[in-house]
């Protein structure tokens, strides 16, 4: 045993069990009244019955690190600065083992000398260096360091820095931990030192520690701190010496380390029982503390008693409450392990004793036979139900703990999911089906005839399967609606999903069942989600399907769509054939050019026109504005929204060919007159729900406010002050940063409560009346979005004439056209966010009036060139908006030949048409909503192909066509006729043209 290790063994080993107690408290009644430890035996590095001498004026200033050290209890110190080793060795050969020890400081700071006397504290020990021994290096070899134990006899303040150390300072390790409490094995005290005077020992002080002069280390002058006198029997002192033996029993309790440390102490102490002594009480508190370094540097620096013993009890309370945190946390985590240890012992209890009674089997075992009983209410295809065979076989055969158990069981739950067999009965009635056709919807009397068509036919044949049909119209007509009334007029389940924006096939036809998360797909988990065979799926937004690098998932429809495929539809995930033809499909889309041609064939195209306006208003009244008051809580209440109101906002508002916007805008009106009867009305006749009816949190925050305002009122002087003057804010309900939240208050019911209450809606009182009408319209909703129908209210310019066009909002517009001349090259520019197909409009009108030049009297002859010098400049107003489509080609042809034949078009006249580069006018689409723009700009004449007649004559209403004459011709000297009849040029045309 080496000696260090020897010196650090605790020293009652030695003499176990053979002292008796009273032995001891002789001894240690004889060695109270000297200073110093015990002396050390006789080995390399140690000193043998040294005493300490009362006075050691100049010593080796030693600065420590982290903690303070106090008197009577050792420290273990680790030097490196090579200097302070060869001195230390000295002073150990010359017999003179006593230095000062200092606290730092600097908590980071780390050095064996001291240069300032500001680096350190000035009160420290007088310590006798116990033992030497050489520093271990971190390989665990010995090093150039070295290892001194140190025991503190006394206080001392340093009253002069005599000699400072080297600047060059060397790196110190210190051991982090407390002093310990365990000092060397020693087996007996030191004798006590002859008396010596006073000179003497100053003499023999100065002269014992001249040798150190030579080495470059720090030597201070000291002075030593004596305690100030005490009784005690002092109450106070009884007190605190009562309290910190208390606190002592408490951590001893909390914290087993704690307790050894105190425990070895007590056994260690030979000198007298420290808990009888108050200073060395107030020494043993702090020096086995793990308090903060200011806190015990203060113990050690206090001189007082009571003073000593009341810091030492703050920082063993401290301590205290650590430890008490600690035991707390501890407590819990042992007690929520202790429960799941509990819980999963009585539940294996449990599972044995039920599967020994024959009460229930494991869980795999389970599990099986839930599939079975799900299997067998099934009416599973004969491939499909050896497949699950194979599956449930495979499932027995495999640990529940395995990958591949974990993706046989999710397979295994799809497929006992699936409706096999399993169908909602129908109902074919068509007037039940009329009924809720009309209930659900105002107008669109063409799909709901055809609706009933085709529900017709399924009463005749029994079923309907084989049809798959496509809504497509504008946005906001009802095409999904219409969807959820066929279902419900049917009886069958509804299933909706978008594809809009779909790129991945995987979403239709499933995911192969090796991937991780693998599903199958859409139209599979339809199934499983309605639980019938026979539902009506909506897929919707079928145009705006995409294409990725995940695969076409519009070549994935087809397969699902297609009558003669998907009998049998093979989904990846699946992977056994599944019955869709029971399926009625339903899909919606705004417009037919973006649908693959594959596709589109495979479905019965149904045209969702737009609303017009008689439409719109019946719409409002019926459906719109109803919904809108109960909504907005008005149900109950006289809020009349008047019909000319509604027509001012179909008008000028909501212009579209749905009914989506002009919803929006009621829902805007029913929402601000909320809010102005509210307003109007106040507190009084609106209040807030009584403290009974809310919430207890709310109520305890009432009853703090009121108070906190109570005892504000009471103590308040007749003049406020500033701060009662401010306004009163809302206290912020957002927790503060850094905080922990409430615990709940109960502490044996973790769940919440639930706090959750209905509110009562309020009663509107009988006497308001509020009516909104065209002259306070717009205090609802705002200025008018369309201030004007028409351009020219008077016959325009030459060059100008009337076209109608049809928006991307499914609405109708009336556009003028307008044409110009000026010098040029013979070029053609055209601006007004045109489309690429009204630009070619605009070319093959020019082109056929430049070849008719000569008959329509612009050239004296048919050889003369004609606009060499000059260009053209063709717009459309409103350039925000795009403009496309080939059915402005009559009204810009109409615009050049009135430019260059400088005679003006009646602004009563509009116009549309597709032309072809040899005149012939060819028909065009949205002719309804055109024709419903042309009414409402005061149109009286309309020039449309001749291919649209029995469109206009079937498809527009009545309403509509009242006022209006319409024209139909089939080529652009018809359109050249109507437009310029009574003009002077007509005469010379009908030579010419042949009109």
């Amino acid at each position: 045993m080496s000696p260090s290790t020897r010196n650090m063994l605790p020293r009652w080993s030695d003499a176990e069990g053979k002292e008796s107690e009273s032995e001891k408290d002789k001894d240690n009644e004889a060695i109270a009244r000297e200073e110093g430890p015990p002396s050390t035996p006789s080995s390399p590095g140690s000193i043998a019955k040294q005493s300490v001498p009362l006075h050691y004026p100049q010593v080796l200033a030693l600065p420590i690190a982290r903690r303070p050290l106090f008197p009577g209890f050792y420290k273990a110190v680790v030097i490196r600065n090579p200097s302070v080793v060869t001195a230390l060795k000295e002073m150990m050969k010359q017999g003179q083992p006593y230095l000062g020890a200092f606290l730092l400081k600097d908590p980071n700071a780390d050095a064996d000398i001291i240069t300032d006397l500001d680096q350190i504290h000035p009160v420290g020990v007088f310590a006798q260096i116990t033992s030497v021994f050489s520093a271990k290096n971190a390989d665990g070899e010995d090093g150039e360091g070295l290892t001194a134990v140190l025991y503190p006899h006394r206080r001392i303040r340093i009253t002069e820095l005599v000699k400072a150390g080297d600047e060059k300072e060397m790196d110190r390790e210190e051991a982090e931990k407390p002093q310990t409490v365990e000092p060397p094995a020693i087996p007996t005290p030191p004798t006590t030192p002859p008396p010596e005077t006073e000179e003497g020992r100053r003499s023999t002080a100065f002269v014992a520690t001249s040798f150190l002069h030579k080495f470059p280390i720090s030597i201070v002058n000291i002075e030593n701190l004596t305690t100030l006198p005490y009784n005690k029997d002092d109450q106070y002192i009884r007190a605190f010496m009562s309290e910190i033996v208390s606190v002592f029993k408490d951590i001893a309790q909390l914290n087993p380390l704690f307790r050894d440390q105190i425990t070895n102490f007590s056994i260690n102490q030979i000198a007298s029982n420290v808990f009888d002594e108050p200073d060395k009480l107030a020494d043993f508190a702090a020096a086995v503390s793990t308090g903060e370094v200011q806190e015990l540097q203060d113990v050690l620096e206090s001189l007082s008693v009571p003073d000593r013993l009341r810091k030492s009890l703050l920082v063993l309370k401290k301590e205290l409450i650590n430890a008490q945190l600690q035991s707390k946390l501890s407590r819990d985590v042992d007690s929520k392990i202790a429960k799941r240890q509990r819980e999963y012992y009585l539940m294996e209890q449990l599972k044995n004793i039920k599967k020994e009674l024959g009460m229930e089997s494991d869980g795999k075992d389970k599990l099986i036979e839930k599939f079975r009983e799900r299997a067998a209410a099934l009416k599973m295809p004969e491939t499909v139900r050896k497949v699950f065979d194979e599956e449930l076989a495979k499932l027995q055969g495999l640990e529940p703990a395995a990958s591949e158990a974990n993706v046989t069981r999710n397979y295994l739950d799809w497929i006992t999911q699936i409706p096999w067999g399993r169908h909602t009965p129908e109902n074919y009635s068509i007037t039940h089906a009329q009924k809720v056709l009309d209930e659900d919807h105002y107008g669109l009397t063409d799909v709901k005839s055809r609706i009933l068509e085709f529900l017709a036919v399924g009463k005749l044949r029994g079923t309907v399967q084989g049809k798959i049909i496509c809504l497509v119209g504008p946005p906001g007509v009802g095409k999904t609606s219409i969807g959820k009334s066929i279902s419900r007029a049917l009886g069958r389940q509804f299933f909706r999903f978008s594809v809009g924006g779909l790129t991945d096939v995987a979403e239709i036809k499933g995911h192969r069942r090796t991937y991780v998360g693998a599903l199958p797909g859409k139209i599979i988990q339809a199934l499983k989600r309605v639980g019938t065979e026979n539902p009506l799926v909506l897929i919707d937004e079928v145009d705006k399907i995409g294409r990725g690098h995940n695969g076409d998932p519009a070549s994935a429809l087809l397969e699902m769509l297609d009558p003669e495929q998907n009998g049998a539809f093979l989904d990846h995930y699946m992977d056994v054939p599944v019955d869709l033809s029971r399926v009625l499909f339903v899909c919606t889309a705004n417009n037919l050019d973006t649908i693959p041609a594959p596709l589109l064939d495979r479905m019965e195209v149904l045209e969702v026109s737009g609303y017009v306006s008689e439409e719109k208003s019946a719409i409002a009244s019926r459906y719109l504005g109803p919904q809108a008051k109960e909504a907005n809580g008005l149900g109950s209440a006289d809020v009349v929204l008047d019909e000319a109101a509604v027509d001012i906002l179909i008008k000028y508002y909501c212009r579209e060919s749905g009914v989506r916007n002009l919803k929006k805008h009621i829902d805007k009106i029913y929402r601000k007159a909320a809010l102005k009867l509210v307003q109007d009305l106040g507190e009084e006749t609106f209040p807030e729900p009584k403290e009974g009816e809310v919430s207890p949190e709310a109520a305890a925050a009432a009853v703090e406010g009121e108070a906190s305002s109570t005892t504000t009122a009471e103590d308040s002087t007749s003049k406020p002050t500033p701060e009662e003057e401010k306004p009163q804010t809302v206290p912020s309900t957002e927790p503060k940063a850094n905080e922990p939240q409430a615990e709940s208050t109960s502490a044996e019911d973790p769940e919440k409560a639930v706090t959750t209450q209905e509110r009562k809606p309020m009663e509107i009182p009988a006497d308001v009346h509020v009516r909104i009408t065209p002259d306070n319209l717009k205090d609802y909703v705002g200025p008018p979005v369309y201030q004007k129908d028409r351009m020219y209210a008077s016959p325009p310019p030459p060059g100008v004439s009337t076209g109608l066009g049809y928006l991307g909002n499914g609405s109708g517009a009336v556009m003028p056209i307008e044409a110009i001349s000026m010098p040029g090259k013979g070029g053609l520019q055209l601006t007004g966010k045109l489309g690429e197909v009204i630009r070619e409009s605009a070319n093959i009108g020019l082109s056929w009036v430049k070849a008719h030049a000569y008959d329509l009297g612009i050239t004296a002859s048919p050889d003369d060139q004609f606009l060499t010098e000059r260009d053209i400049h063709v717009h459309m107003p409103e350039g925000s908006i795009g403009k496309e489509g080939p059915s402005a080609g009559t009204a810009i042809l109409s615009a050049f030949v009135s430019l260059f034949t400088k005679t003006k078009i009646d602004q009563d006249i509009a116009m549309t048409g597709e032309i072809s580069l040899v005149g012939q006018v060819l028909p065009v689409g949205g002719l309804k909503e055109k024709i419903l723009a042309a009414h409402r700009a005061g149109i009286k004449t309309i020039i449309a192909p001749a291919a649209n007649r029995p469109d206009i004559e079937e498809n527009v209403p009545e309403s509509v066509k009242t006022g209006i004459r319409f024209v139909y011709v089939e080529n652009v000297r018809e359109v050249l006729a109507e437009v310029f009849k009574g003009q002077p040029v007509i005469e010379k045309w009908k030579d010419t043209l042949g009109l």
